[in-house]
């Protein structure tokens, strides 16, 4: 399959997979998750989801064991609305990128605060 093609794959299922999971899955252990990216196989038969939660460390693993328990369901789920062979195979992945920006982004920040104010001493 072509990259364009698994590139439209993972997008469809990005947006399916959001709708799901914020409005069908009861699971007391998933908190506000987003799902970011999803990267398909060259054979479709695996999917890796990309999740970004926001909590804590705790909340954001309790959140990600909810979703792997949940995959079969969300496999089902996934069947009726696309037009798939077969539904791949989902691993949900903790991503951390949202979180590693906002932490540059808060240093960016102190560092310009810190060359403001030293300024005007010169």
């Amino acid at each position: 399959m072509s990259a364009r093609r698994r590139r439209q794959v993972g997008s469809i299922l990005r947006e399916e997979l959001s709708q799901i999971i914020q409005q069908e899955l009861k699971d007391p252990r998933l908190g506000f998750a987003s799902i970011l990216r999803v990267e398909v196989a060259p054979d479709m038969s695996f999917a890796r989801v990309f999740v970004s939660v926001f909590g804590s460390q705790e909340e954001r693993e309790a959140t990600i064991e909810g979703l792997e328990h949940a995959s079969g369901y969300i496999r089902r789920q996934l069947a009726p609305r696309l037009s798939l062979r077969t539904i791949p195979r989902l691993r949900f992945v903790l991503d951390r990128s949202m979180e590693h920006a906002e932490q540059v982004s808060r240093i960016l920040a102190e560092v310009q605060a810190e060359t403001e104010s030293e300024e005007p001493g010169e």
